[in-house]
């Protein structure tokens, strides 16, 4: 049995051009980590191997989060997020995180694999102020509430959480940029 570590203020550094990985069965137990893994959340592939995956969580987390990725995973559905997890020594991550679901040859789930990768600062930033309200509002009016914040913060934008994700995570950069208008131009 594994315990859970004391958290530590201290984010864990690590490549940004590396890929966690990860598979869990359809109750959530851990079956393979890479080698990226087991380097960044500090346990080794033994002490991982059939414990579920929130052994990784943070408590920074919101629960509504969990249940939105259980919803649409459960439903067949693959999903993306931004997870903070914790480590073995109570240090953070931040990771933009792809879930994809498998099914066996009936159609049934099977397993669901997670490729993550670090996520940029300015996602971080802007999803930890986003998680801390959402935890507030849990504590008020417990999931729905905090899910009704997300809601309300997304119409607020205008956008769905999907597209949210994906402006947040596209890269930034000068060359980025001319490729986006190389492209509306094309078009």
């Amino acid at each position: 049995m594994l315990y859970r570590p004391i958290i530590q203020n201290k984010e864990v550094e690590f490549s940004k051009k590396k890929f966690i990985v990860s598979k869990t069965d359809s109750k959530g137990r851990i079956t393979f980590v890479n080698k990226n893994f087991c380097d960044v959340s500090g346990y080794t592939a033994t002490e991982l191997i059939g414990v579920e995956h929130n052994i990784l969580r943070h408590p920074d987390m919101p629960k509504a989060i969990f249940y939105m990725i259980w919803k649409s995973i459960l439903a067949g559905k693959d999903i993306s997020v931004v997870i903070k997890n914790l480590s073995k020594n109570g240090e953070y991550y931040w990771l933009t995180t792809d879930i994809l679901v498998e099914h066996n040859d009936k159609g049934d789930l099977r397993s669901f694999n997670s490729y993550s990768r670090i996520a940029p600062t300015h996602v971080s930033n802007l999803f930890e102020d986003l998680y801390k309200n959402m935890i507030l509002a849990e504590k008020r009016g417990g999931i729905d509430e905090s899910l009704r914040y997300l809601e309300t913060f997304l119409e607020q934008k205008q956008i769905s959480y999907d597209k949210f994700l994906e402006d947040l995570a596209k890269p930034k950069g000068v060359l980025n940029i001319l490729i986006d208008n190389f492209k509306k131009v094309l078009n």
